[in-house]
């Protein structure tokens, strides 16, 4: 379970970020590795051996770490973009012994191919508050690098052009951000209005199976003193009525709130059942919780089923509910490739949103989560 999602389809902003880390590590690993090629070709005077050797090691190195992200399908670290913003900054300034002249002129020098790459990165990883000036400092040093090296140069020009290339990632990138929100959103809600549904269709069951009981005790009285059993008063016949009596004018003075008891063993079969790709194993003890603390139950669950699913490695989770100490203990659990609480980037939802913060926040609630290489334990808790 190394990168939990935040709904049972997982987080459309994770995926994105996902997705742009490894097109983003791809792109900057191929036209990293043809700067290091187009570099050595033009390596003619005024070109350095002593400037250029050095900053191509520095710079495959870093080329080397971006198909390391690429290879391993892994998230795009800050540090890497800030150091190829650093590294790229360095490159601009020196152009002077490590472009020819003739390259600088034109606008179609190596290090020109790697300033635009190093502008959409930073655009890819980072907010357009980093972003922005990133990328303005980026084309700045690009623009002061070519008039230290030929002062008659034309940069207004390749400094405007780098601008728009700016502007067009990070207004890219803000939209995508948006849209991927709004689909989290969606997702969501349309989490919480399917556990919502199954819940009230067991509320529904329950007042059945309490309307059809007293219905045939009900009719079983009064069949009983049609039939003529009762000829004449009889105490246990009038105790009989009494009761049936009461117990149906209490289900018509019952209130239906939205905390009416449900079965949470019940409940929990339901949501395991519906987990896409999953064998959950299932050892679930007879429970009658408020409805509302039902509902937290499923979706915490829910939301944990499906980081087993998308994220662990495995294809087989258990699902246990018991008491504990007066307490209902539900849990998660799986054997598949754990991850470490402590790194888990801001945006992911499902374990603080969807299974943390809303146990936690549930009167006598509670929940914990334990994951090393054994795999990974969700722990959910309440106490009547």
């Amino acid at each position: 379970m190394s990168f939990p999602g935040s709904t049972p389809h997982d987080s459309a902003t994770r995926q994105l970020t996902k997705a742009v880390a490894r097109t983003g590590a791809g792109a900057r690993s191929a036209v990293g590795s043809v700067a290091v090629v187009a570099a050595v070709l033009g390596a003619v005077p005024p070109v350095s051996a002593r400037w250029l050797v050095p900053m191509l090691l520095l710079h495959g190195l870093w080329t080397a770490l971006h198909v390391r992200v690429f290879w391993r399908k892994e998230l795009l670290p800050g540090w890497l973009v800030a150091g190829d913003v650093a590294i790229t900054v360095a490159l601009c300034l020196l152009q002077r012994h490590l472009v020819a002249v003739e390259a600088l002129t034109t606008s179609s020098s190596w290090v020109a191919g790697l300033v635009t790459m190093t502008i959409v990165m930073a655009g890819v990883r980072w907010r357009p508050r980093v972003a922005v000036p990133a990328g303005v400092a980026v084309a700045a040093s690009f623009a002061v690098g070519v008039r230290l090296a030929s002062p008659a140069g034309d940069v207004y020009t390749t400094l405007g052009i780098h601008l728009v290339q700016l502007l067009a990632i990070v207004l890219l990138m803000t939209l995508l951000r948006r849209s991927a929100a709004s689909a989290d959103t969606f997702l969501r809600e349309s989490s919480r209005a399917e556990i919502a549904l199954i819940v009230e269709r067991l509320r529904r069951e329950d007042e059945l199976k309490q309307v059809g009981s007293i219905h045939e005790t009900s009719l079983h009285t009064l069949t009983m003193v049609g039939l003529g059993t009762y000829d004449e008063p009889s105490p246990t016949l009038r105790a009989q009525v009494a009761t049936d009596l009461a117990a149906l004018e209490q289900l018509r003075a019952t209130p239906r709130p939205l905390s009416a008891p449900i079965a949470l063993d019940a409940l929990l079969d339901e949501v395991a059942g519906r987990a896409t790709g999953l064998d959950v194993r299932k050892r679930l003890v007879p429970e009658t919780v408020p409805g509302d603390v039902a509902e937290r139950f499923a979706r915490a669950v829910t939301e944990a089923l499906a980081n087993v699913a998308l994220h662990a490695g495995v294809r087989e989770a258990e699902l246990v509910s018991s008491r504990r100490g007066g307490e209902i203990l539900v849990e998660v659990a799986d054997a598949g490739r754990g991850f470490d609480q402590d790194r888990l980037p801001p945006d992911r939802f499902g374990v603080r949103g969807s299974i943390l913060d809303m146990m936690r926040s549930l009167p006598n609630g509670g929940a914990e989560i334990s994951s090393g290489d054994r795999g990974t334990r969700v722990s959910l808790w309440w106490r009547p």
